[in-house]
């Protein structure tokens, strides 16, 4: 599989096929493309070529995307326990899982024990007492301790997980908890850090320095216990979601990630989510309404913030095209595009200039295939999207449009 171009920008799409997937599958609709993703894990790979690449599955867990990864030959780091029994049954293998929780549920860690026994699987903890607990399931099985570093980076205050004292063990205090894992019977397997989500070139220097930390404590936890298999510095790198952003030179960060983190006897592995599955997908929405205000002419689509959330959550910028067969021939007007949902956040992008618009236009939206549909929700009593995968020739439907019926089915009150 070759690599592909760095960054696939959204007027690369074939805006043929797009319209003609909208068309068979109504809109809102996602867009993935198998082969993108398996062009990025490629680059990944080439670039890291010596480290354990796990896959942060968060970023897109629907079926066609974790069989994909998997067949790439990494890994999978899952936040929680349906995400460890989505990868399972992709495909992944037990030892290629990691359980990477925070304050995990007692029904999670009720599942993951099951699972770790029955398949080998890597269970983090972000804190001491998690310990206990999974002592007092019987679990001693392979153990990773997620330390705090100290230092934190990201597109948004909101995804800095590095510094936040939610995630992990303070950085200090990890040689003592390793030591009493060990002495405990547990298998100590692994460190982990996680600086944040969307790293850009302006974010390096934190990336370097939580590197460079994580390598002092585990030669520190080495002599200490006496191994360890690997030291995970997380992901979070970015993609350019912008049309004007140059992508990341992953050569030179893999190469700055290897000098920070030193001379260590274990692997060095990274767990990128967002980078696999970004530029792989797109959202489709169609045209519902035209409104000119003396401010702007507001867009108005069938997608809104239960579609994709980013914009309205983390102010994100995504690219949006209009499919229009003679979108070259209009004139362009600066527009803001909004959903149906009633919050004044529910807006995917201002200030854009866009053809004419008028109702039944066909938008894409860019850089949709990392936590696009996996934040979807059904506010407002809005069903959830379609997915729809692109692989090679062939379009295949992967989820199917969600109904009010679908939303209701779980309510039990009845007069």
């Amino acid at each position: 599989m070759r690599s592909g171009p760095a960054v696939r920008r959204l007027s690369d799409w074939d805006a043929e096929r797009l319209r003609a997937l909208a068309g068979e599958y109504e809109t809102p609709l996602y867009v993935l493309d198998l082969d993108r993703v398996r062009e990025n894990a490629a680059r990944l790979r080439a670039a890291f070529d010596a480290e354990e690449i796990s896959y942060a599955a968060k970023a897109n867990t629907t079926r066609p995307v974790l069989e994909t990864i998997e067949s790439t030959g990494v890994g999978a780091e899952c936040a929680s326990a349906g995400e460890v029994e989505r990868a399972l049954a992709a495909g992944f293998g037990g030892g290629d899982v990691r359980y990477t929780a925070v304050n995990p549920p007692d029904e999670d860690l009720d599942y993951v024990v099951q699972a770790a026994t029955e398949h080998d699987l890597i269970v983090t903890i972000g804190a001491a007492d998690t310990l206990d607990r999974l002592a007092e399931r019987g679990f001693s099985g392979r153990l990773c301790i997620r330390a705090n570093p100290g230092v934190g980076a990201g597109h948004h205050e909101k995804v800095s997980t590095g510094a936040a004292p939610k995630f992990g063990v303070p950085l200090d205090r990890v040689p003592e908890l390793a030591s009493e894992a060990v002495d405990r019977g547990f298998d100590l397997v692994g460190l982990h850090a996680h600086a944040g989500s969307g790293i850009s070139g302006e974010d390096l220097q934190a990336h370097r320095e939580l590197v460079a930390r994580m390598g002092d404590l585990a030669r520190t936890v080495i002599d200490e216990v006496g191994r360890l298999e690997f030291v995970n510095v997380g992901g979070g790198l970015g993609v350019p979601y912008r049309e004007d952003e140059s992508p990341l030179d992953l050569e030179a960060v893999a190469a700055a990630t290897r000098e920070a983190f030193g001379d260590v006897e274990a692997t060095l592995g990274i767990e990128p989510g967002r980078y696999f599955v970004a530029d792989a997908g797109v959202l489709l929405t169609r045209v519902n309404t035209v409104k000119p205000t003396p401010e702007t002419t507001v867009v108005g689509v069938d997608a809104g913030m239960t579609t994709l959330v980013r914009p309205a959550m983390y102010d994100s910028y995504h690219a949006i095209r209009s499919l229009a067969p003679d979108a070259g021939a209009r004139e362009t007007t600066s527009a803001t595009v909004a959903g149906p949902i009633c919050e004044t956040a529910d807006v995917l992008g201002e200030d854009r200039s866009l053809p004419d618009p008028e109702r039944g236009d066909l938008l894409a939206v860019g850089n949709a295939g990392a936590y696009g549909y996996e934040m979807s929700s059904n506010y407002n009593s809005r069903p959830r999207p379609a997915v729809v995968a692109i692989d090679g020739e062939t379009a295949r439907p992967a989820v199917r449009r969600e109904t009010v019926a679908d939303i209701t089915e779980l309510e039990t009150w009845s007069k």
